[in-house]
């Protein structure tokens, strides 16, 4: 079962958003589509209608994740339940489409979908994909970046548990910020060093 691309959906649904910045690209029927990434027969099935659906579904997910990075594991998990049963899929083999190197299929599992709409298509799979995760991994594998002020949402696959930050470029943001106050501090107690030894010479002088 392609578990990791369901459960990617709902990180790049999550990430069409940045709330500490104030940007948002899920603004139009096309960015919809773009979610669907290959699946352009799910992703013809969106109208304009969908962009609302799609934000309010993504609302949801932020939750999780937010309860998921505050160690709120029982919060995280009510409101993924809450997704999985308002928007189910149906478990079906799949293979048809992939073949070994005998012209056999490839067996595996898919989930399906019975939509009404894209936006409940794509949520059923997503809902899902992140429920697999959590109960693969652990609720302390759904994070948010610790990169001020990005809070992209990521999916900790590291073998230390160890993720903080939602890609390469958050993280070494976020060392050479670390580095920066290091070193302002480092400067600030050398400073206030150089004070008090001077405030004691002063002092010494006076005295004689």
């Amino acid at each position: 079962m392609e578990l990791a691309s369901y459960s990617d959906s709902a990180v790049r649904l999550v990430n069409t958003e940045e709330p500490a910045r104030g940007t948002d690209t899920l603004t139009s029927v096309e960015a919809v589509r773009a979610l669907f990434g290959s699946s352009s027969q799910a992703a013809r099935r969106a109208t304009d209608a969908d962009v609302t659906r799609f934000r309010s579904v993504r609302a949801r997910l932020r939750g999780v994740f937010a309860a998921a990075d505050a160690g709120e594991a029982t919060q995280a998990v009510d409101l993924l339940n809450s997704l999985l049963l308002e928007f189910p899929v149906s478990p079906q083999i799949s293979g048809h489409d992939v073949l070994d190197d005998e012209g056999h299929p490839r067996w595996h599992m898919h989930l399906a979908d019975h939509p009404s709409n894209a936006t409940a298509g794509y949520a059923a799979t997503a809902a899902m994909g992140l429920a697999f995760h959590l109960t693969e991994y652990g609720v302390d594998r759904l994070g948010l970046c610790q990169a001020a002020p990005c809070r992209n949402a990521y999916l900790d696959t590291s073998t230390n548990r160890s993720r903080r930050y939602c890609s390469d470029r958050c993280a070494t943001r976020a060392n050479v910020a670390a580095y920066r106050a290091r070193k302002r501090l480092e400067t600030e107690r050398a400073g206030t060093g150089r004070t008090a030894d001077t405030s004691q010479e002063t002092s010494a002088r006076a005295e004689r």
